[in-house]
């Protein structure tokens, strides 16, 4: 896996507040965490206590019947499970992530996304809204394709540029009964809206305050990505005391060697 951005990479990375790797991860490892999540999902809805993560499932699926994993929407707090816990700390990534963020670097929050055949997408937002952070900047996500992220399966859509932007009010989804926890943005105008198409493998690094969204999956079939969110290790998180709970789950990797540097 690559280790560092190249110069236009890391100026579109600036200048649009996010960058896509084509074929930054092999199809094997895409492959390994699709199996694994199916198995901690089935695990899950023997008993929610019992393996790792924490399972959502999908509000607009309910009452559908199928298989665990058919009627997931998310499973967080993977990044201590060994095979993605593994890529988080993989020293090539960290080193690109270290280049925008900086060397002593936290992953802080990890989730594995199905959008099932009927999923909605989520919203215009700003990841910065969920993360009340001091220093609140800088965020980078983490979006690895697991599987193709097409027009039809409801891939990412960004807003180039909107990471110069403070975070925007978000208020609760307006769809009845759309996921718990899903906010959006109303008072900015997203007729700059870009589509990402993605391939299995495909990463995309992104500001936390990108204003980005998804759509509907319309298609026959899975789309599934894998996201991780870092951070640097010194900054404080006021989640729990400002919301009363948090999903967040803070690991060390620093300081991460960048390329050509040696620790």
């Amino acid at each position: 896996m690559r280790s560092a951005l190249s110069a236009d990479e890391t100026a579109a990375y600036w200048r649009d507040g996010f960058v896509r790797l084509p074929g930054y991860a092999e199809r094997s490892v895409c492959d390994a965490m699709l199996a694994r999540v199916v198995e901690i999902a089935e695990t899950k809805a023997a008993d929610p206590r019992a393996g790792p993560g924490l399972l959502l499932p999908e509000a607009n699926l309910r009452g559908r019947t199928g298989r665990p994993a058919e009627l997931a929407s998310k499973i967080f707090r993977l990044h201590r499970e060994p095979l993605f816990g593994d890529f988080a700390r993989d020293p090539a990534l960290t080193s690109l992530v270290a280049a925008l963020v900086a060397p002593d670097l936290d992953c802080f929050l990890s989730q594995f996304i199905f959008k099932n055949p009927g999923a909605w997408g989520q919203p215009w937002h700003q990841d910065s809204y969920y993360f009340p952070f001091e220093p609140p900047r800088p965020v980078v996500g983490v979006w690895l394709a697991v599987s193709e992220a097409t027009l039809e399966n409801g891939c990412l859509h960004v807003l180039p540029g909107s990471h110069v932007e403070p975070v925007h009010e978000h208020v609760p989804d307006r769809r009845p009964g759309a996921l718990y926890g899903y906010m959006e943005i109303v008072d900015h105008d997203m007729g700059a809206d870009t589509p990402v198409l993605m391939q299995p493998g495909d990463l995309l690094l992104f500001d936390s305050h990108l204003m980005h969204r998804s759509t509907d999956n319309v298609s026959n079939g899975l789309r599934a990505a894998m996201v991780y969110h870092y951070a640097r290790t010194d900054t404080h998180d006021r989640t729990l005391e400002l919301k009363g709970y948090t999903i967040n789950d803070w690991i060390d990797l620093g300081p991460v060697a960048l390329e050509g540097e040696s620790t």
